[in-house]
């Protein structure tokens, strides 16, 4: 080692000996540790230290080693060897051990084996976050199961765990001539005040599902299992985590911690600016506010975002800025104020060995500066004043300096038209304004709720909508928070009461929707479908059929309703969105038939080597929904036909899948507590309603090849395989392409288009201006020129243009236009009629000209400039698609 880094050890030891009494006697105890360090060989220090934790009296090692280790961090932190987040992970690393062997000890003392089987030790606070302090407590809670605990067969499963808590708090906190381990508080134990040391784990769950309170939520963020029993331990954390991530918003919890701070700062005594007195990590801007906004942000977020369900602080800080929570700069400024407060805390307590967090005042504050390595105890004073103003200063503006929001707000005035439609909803009509709370959380946002409703387009749209969702929510609390915590919320959720009656309906019937509408990820298109139906899976709350039911038809509610918002809000393209809700839906089936399939099989069993396949066709075939499309399917299966599944209850081929294509349908359709998904249009598959729901590949083949009309050819052009092995998929493919892709009389072909088109057109009249599929020139049209195309000259655009054969026409119509067959302006017309398809079923249902308020919505997305213009532009190109075909299929348009 060099001269240089020895001094820099020695430098540190000799500080260490004349600022830190406890540090000082502890190196005079352990001289060759001592040496090991002036020597600064950290391995060789750390071996020692270990070394010292081998003795037969647990008391004693633990102890020892303790000291050891709390000397070793001391020197190696004081040298800038051990950067803070070592030196906590080693702090916490002993206290899990320790904490370990100490029940082990008081099991194996008792019963002469040392399992730890059904006791449970939850770490919570600094220890479950991984950064206990220099001379912290560790606040864990015990619990035990009296099933599987380990005890002597006379002893009472309660008692034998009781007498385990006491011996383990004798190991650990009772001083003697060693010194002491670790102190060990159990008051955030549920119930403390009447519970016992150990708590029955059936109790604990009890507890925090039904009467725990909101600052039991803060400190079981930082819960784990540490030590006894961990598998128990994880499995209780796992069965408590809807009481600590709640699947909502939770804008409640701000204002819990509002009230946890303001109680905090009245009861707080010392000194309200950084000097003599001053709290480092109780005072404004101190250790404890770093922390509280952190947990403030994963509390209201981190039930909808699991990447927030983080324990150290530091990291949640990092993730809440990765995930635009909070601001970089916050981020940056609070985590580096947190660091360098720990490492003050850590040199007050290195003093003398004590948990205290309280600046002293004379010398000893200039031996805490100069331990440091500061000039003076004023040079410490600066920096900690210039610190806390900066943490200070953000975290006031988390709680909203709870003052000037908590003033009482301006009343409405008497006169105000509105003011007496508000009173009317406190007269107790509306079970979710019944309550003090939530009529003094309504009053505090009424101002501000009136103002919004007066500007709505249609105010009276808006407030009829508003009270439907008043009358169904179950409470309200909640939702006044939101808007009050949120101004912009108000914005947006009056448009969706205005704009969009399907929106509002639904809201109404879920109000945890709001909190979508909140959440900037929420408004953003979702991912791959993979993606999509991994969220589904996460956010299950039990690994059961059912389960998963509620939780695809929950999750694909959600982004069904957030797709819609984006849609009236202009955040995305209506082609965009047509293809995301297809992503929905394409995630949500291929979920419903892996647990429906795993749940017949307990009954039923599986038939080797076969399988279902599920086709898409219509606008699920070729991606592109709208909010009220059905999902048009057919069920098919691979395999030998004679076989019989090898269950409890066999089933033949045709029997099983057939049963098995029904469960699926209604896993899909048949509503819950949760909704309904879809409505399933099976009618498209050989043979339509008189023909069986599910039939082999190979019959499907044949019936497609010999006996498919016209029509279902048409169909089959917007076909694709949702579910089903690569292989399985491969060869279905390769089916309808031979189908497709046959040589067909071009003749034959346009008559009997045209044919179909003018019995339609008979049969199913338009229902409105806006009805861009069966107006005349619209969709339909369009789509039957382009599938025309695709079977006349199918076996030519197979092998020179095959992009024109996609089952998606955003894909097909370029590739016809590249080939000749269509001219350049059709895509920009169909593209045009299908953005006002999509965005008219939520702002214009029914295909008639929607409301005022709504129309410039309505032109945004279709990309006009106003409503006038996007009329304009749908006549325009109406003509363009009437002229193709025309030009095409010979036959004009009215």
């Amino acid at each position: 080692m060099a001269d240089a880094e020895k001094s820099d050890w020695e430098c540190a030891i000799e500080r260490a000996r004349a600022y830190a009494p406890f540090l000082a006697r502890a190196l005079d105890r352990q001289p060759d540790l001592a040496t090991l360090l002036a020597n600064g060989d950290q391995d060789a220090v750390f071996e020692w230290v270990r070394l010292q934790g081998v003795h037969e009296d647990t008391g004693i090692a633990l102890r020892r080693e303790r000291l050891g280790l709390a000397t070793a961090l001391a020197i190696g932190d004081l040298v800038g060897a051990l950067p803070l987040y070592k030196v906590v992970a080693k702090l916490t690393g002993f206290a899990d051990d320790a904490l370990d062997r100490a029940i082990r000890t008081a099991i194996s003392e008792r019963t002469g084996d040392d399992n730890p089987s059904g006791f449970i030790a939850l770490a919570l606070g600094k220890q479950g976050a991984g950064e206990l302090n220099y001379s912290s407590d560790i606040d864990p809670i015990f619990l035990y199961d009296p099933d599987t605990i380990t005890r002597r067969s006379s002893d009472d499963p309660a008692e034998a765990a009781q007498r385990y808590a006491r011996r383990i708090l004798e190991l650990l906190s009772q001083g003697t001539a060693e010194g002491y381990v670790l102190r060990v508080d159990l008051r955030l134990r549920p119930a403390s005040e009447i519970s016992p040391l150990v708590v029955p784990r059936a109790r604990a769950l009890a507890h925090y599902q039904s009467e725990a309170l909101a600052w039991e939520r803060a400190a079981f963020i930082r819960a784990r299992a540490a030590a006894g029993d961990l598998a128990a331990g994880n499995a209780f954390l796992t069965a408590i985590r809807p009481f600590i991530w709640r699947s909502h918003l939770d804008f409640g919890a701000l204002e819990e911690i509002r009230a946890l701070t303001a109680r905090i700062r009245d009861s707080y005594e010392g000194a309200e600016r950084p000097g003599p007195g001053f709290d480092v990590k109780k005072g404004r801007g101190g250790i404890r506010e770093v922390e509280f906004f952190a947990q403030t942000h994963q509390l209201i977020h981190g039930g909808r975002d699991p990447w927030l369900r983080v324990r150290g602080t530091r990291t949640a800080l990092d993730v809440l800025a990765e995930s635009e929570r909070i601001g970089e700069d916050e981020a940056r400024v609070l985590g580096e104020g947190y660091d360098r407060l720990r490492v003050i805390e850590h040199r007050l307590q290195m003093m003398n060995d004590r948990q205290t967090h309280t600046l002293p005042d004379g010398d000893a504050l200039d031996s805490v500066a100069q331990l440091d390595g500061l000039a003076d105890g004023a040079a410490l004073v600066s920096e900690l004043e210039a610190l806390t103003e900066r943490t200070g200063a953000i975290y006031d503006g988390l709680i909203g300096a709870a003052t000037s929001q908590q003033a009482m707000p301006t009343p409405l005035p008497k006169r105000d038209p509105l003011a007496a439609r508000f009173e009317t909803w406190r007269d107790g009509r509306y079970q979710s304004l019944r309550s003090p709370q939530a009529l003094a959380a309504f009053d505090a946002i009424a101002p501000v709720l009136a103002q919004g409703f007066a500007k709505a387009d249609d105010p009276e749209r808006a407030l009829t909508r508003w009270e439907s969702l008043l009358s169904r929510a179950p409470s309200a609390i909640n939702l006044f928070h939101l808007l009050r915590a949120e101004p912009a919320l108000l914005t947006r959720l009056l448009d969706t009461l205005t704009l969009a009656p399907t929106l509002s309906d639904e809201l109404a019937r879920r109000p945890e929707l709001l909190d979508a509408m909140l959440d900037n990820d929420a408004l953003e298109l979702p991912g791959v479908v993979t993606q999509i139906a991994a969220r589904f899976e996460a956010s299950a709350k039990r690994e059961d059929y059912e389960a998963l039911l509620d939780a695809i038809r929950s999750e694909t509610g959600e982004l069904r309703f957030t797709l819609g918002v984006q849609m009236i809000e202009g955040l995305a393209d209506p082609l965009s969105i047509s293809s995301a809700l297809s992503r929905v839906a394409e995630a949500a089936l291929e979920l419903a038939v892996r647990a429906a399939h795993n749940e017949f099989a307990k009954v039923h069993g599986w038939i080797v080597d076969s399988e279902l396949l599920v086709v898409g066709l219509g606008r699920l075939g070729g991606g592109a929904l709208t909010h009220a499309s059905d999902l048009d399917i057919i069920y098919l299966f691979t395999g030998d036909t004679s076989a019989q599944s090898n269950g409890e209850r066999p089933l033949s081929t045709s029997a099983y899948y057939n049963r098995l294509a029904s469960r699926v349908s209604a896993a899909l359709s048949v509503p819950t507590a949760q909704g309904a998904l879809y409505e399933v249009d099976t009618r498209l598959r050989p043979q339509g309603k008189q023909g069986p729901l599910a039939v082999s590949c190979e019959a499907f083949a044949k019936y497609q090849r010999e006996a498919a009309w016209t029509w279902e050819h048409m169909a089959l052009a917007r076909a694709r395989v949702l579910v089903g092995s690569d292989e399985a998929r491969a060869q279905l493919d390769a089916i309808m392409a031979e189908v497709l892709q046959r040589p067909r009389d071009g003749e034959t072909v346009r008559k009997r288009v045209t044919d179909m088109r003018s019995d339609m057109a008979r049969h199913k009249q338009p229902r409105g201006l806006l009805d861009v599929k069966l107006q005349r020139g619209g969709l339909v049209d369009a789509e039957f020129a382009v599938h025309f195309l695709q079977l006349r000259d199918g076996p030519e655009l197979g092998d020179k243009h095959p992009a024109a054969l996609d089952p998606d026409l955003g894909t097909a119509i370029p590739a016809l236009i590249r080939a000749g067959l269509l001219p350049p302006d059709f895509k920009p017309a169909y593209d045009l009629m299908t953005r006002l398809l999509v965005a008219a079923r939520l702002l214009a249902p029914g295909g008639k000209e929607p409301p005022a308020c709504a129309q410039p919505a309505l032109a945004k997305a279709c990309q006009a400039s106003d409503y006038d213009t996007l009329l304009q532009d749908l006549t325009q190109a109406r003509q363009r698609v009437a002229g193709v075909w025309s030009t095409i299929l010979g036959q004009s348009i009215a």
